[in-house]
């Protein structure tokens, strides 16, 4: 009887001892590889820590902002999308997360989506005296239309994006066309790259919107211009976000969140590797320079994911227990 017992306990502490090494063990794990490099390149990041680190059996799915924000909702799947943009969805997300379904894990970028007017950097370092919008308008014998020299330019974001109407209810409220400058459509992300590119090649002046994390603000050095006032929402809400405005007023852009999504189902078998999901984070300056090297070397998300974890240790060895860092340096 005695020996039945201590048989029963044993094998009972085995089963308790097996049951609580499994509960460390993410297990099966869909990311969200959105349509965008940063994003694209944090999903191949967070499978190769969740596999190496974490023992995770992780499948990356093709993902965009709304479908896989409504499939995560309704149907719990995938289970994380790394660089969700908040603003995109933010009444829907903040139900998600009160009613339990979503969690907002971290801020995947510590210094947020950001947009604004840029200048090259040479260009900057040539006028310390340009520091603000205002100031370049000053100026606009430094900033030609690439197409026509004569005219000086502001580049516009691309027909059809919601930045195009924000940037151009913003040059109206700045009187940047009484001040000698035109507001250029720039047609394509394509063709707006491919201005910037010209602009440093022939080291000309360029001016006008563009956002980061980006592969061609990785790739060249510009500076963000001020603008003369804070944001506004409630102007923003009225008329800076509003096609044809009538009478917009200067303000700036907004600093957008940007998180990383999880289901409820996620956090509660993830484990440890949760801990690791709230602790990764980048700035726009690391993620800026990941992704002008996967332009340079046309590598896609993967390779670009590698070369960060290579080349970048000090970073992302913070986000995970010294034991796991050396499992995935040893997986390098």
């Amino acid at each position: 009887m005695k020996r039945l017992l201590l048989s029963t306990i044993l094998a009972t502490g085995f089963i308790g001892t097996a049951q609580a090494a499994e509960t460390t063990k993410c297990g099966s794990v869909s990311i969200a590889e959105m349509n965008w490099a940063s994003a694209g390149v944090a999903a191949y990041v967070d499978k190769f820590i969740l596999e190496a680190g974490y023992g995770c059996d992780v499948d990356v799915v093709t993902g965009d902002t709304m479908p896989t924000f409504t499939s995560m909702n309704e149907k719990g799947e995938p289970d994380l999308a790394p660089e969700m943009w908040v603003n995109t969805v933010q009444k829907p997300l903040a139900d998600a997360v009160r009613e339990g379904r979503l969690i907002n894990a971290a801020a995947i970028l510590k210094d947020g989506g950001v947009e604004g007017w840029w200048i090259p950097k040479f260009v900057a370092d040539a006028h310390p005296d340009i520091k603000t919008v205002d100031d370049a308008l000053k100026h606009p014998e430094l900033f030609p239309a690439l197409e026509d020299p004569s005219k000086a330019a502001v580049y516009n974001c691309p027909a059809g994006w919601a930045c195009q109407i924000t940037t151009g209810n913003i040059f109206k409220a700045l009187k940047a066309g009484e001040k000698g400058f035109s507001l250029v459509d720039s047609g394509s992300a394509a063709a707006l790259d491919g201005s910037i590119a010209n602009a440093f090649e022939k080291k000309a002046g360029w001016l006008g919107y563009y956002w980061a994390p980006t592969p061609i603000l990785g790739k060249y050095d510009m500076v963000k211009l001020s603008m003369p006032v804070a944001f506004d929402k409630a102007e923003w809400d009225r008329c800076t976000s509003v096609a044809d405005c009538a009478d917009p007023k200067v303000n700036d852009y907004p600093v957008t969140d940007v998180s990383t999504i999880v289901t409820k189902k996620f956090a509660e078998k993830a484990g440890i590797a949760m801990d690791y999901v709230k602790q990764r984070q980048w700035d726009n300056e690391t993620i800026g320079k990941v992704l002008g090297w996967m332009s340079e070397n046309q590598a896609d998300n993967e390779e670009a994911a590698e070369y960060f974890l290579k080349t970048y240790p000090d970073i992302w060895s913070k986000w995970v227990a010294p034991d796991v860092a050396e499992k995935i340096k040893a997986e390098l």
